[in-house]
């Protein structure tokens, strides 16, 4: 895939636990691209009340008015499928977002490569260090401005 040129999503996802049998997906925020043309983003949260994991409401506590929020489990998947149409998925994380996107058809692929970096627990302090970028929440954001960068650099 031609990240400086190709339609494709940036993909982050904030599960209520790594396995979605126990689980399901409590943030999902996307970045719908053609190259490094932003065409649309995706931001959606369930409500805080079906979250009952303290340390998954503290990691989602930011910009709770930027966010739409269902009162489903299960909706936000559901718009995500209806959002994406048949777009590549770049994921940021290759171990519960595969399982938790099992029933999507898209390609999936993650974008660290395309980045020279490797998939390490301390992957977004080294693409801040890289990329001199200023730290954020928003993660499919800090992977859009490198993917920017590294496009300026050709």
């Amino acid at each position: 895939m031609d990240l400086q040129n190709d339609k494709y999503i940036i993909v982050e996802i904030v599960p209520t636990h790594s396995n979605p049998d126990k689980g399901f997906i409590a943030q999902l925020s996307a970045l719908k691209l053609e190259g490094t043309k932003l065409l649309d983003r995706f931001d959606y949260r369930v409500n805080e009340d079906l979250i009952l994991n303290e340390d998954i409401l503290n990691i989602i506590y930011y910009d709770k008015d930027k966010f739409n929020y269902v009162d489903n489990k299960e909706d936000i998947l559901k718009r995500f499928k209806e959002w994406i149409e048949d777009y590549p998925l770049v994921l940021l994380d290759s171990t519960y977002t595969l399982s938790y996107l099992d029933s999507i058809p898209n390609s999936k692929e993650l974008v660290y490569p395309y980045l020279g970096l490797d998939y390490t627990f301390d992957v977004f302090s080294k693409l801040v260090d890289k990329y001199k970028l200023e730290p954020s929440n928003y993660l499919v954001d800090l992977v859009y401005e490198a993917i920017i960068y590294e496009g300026n650099k050709k």
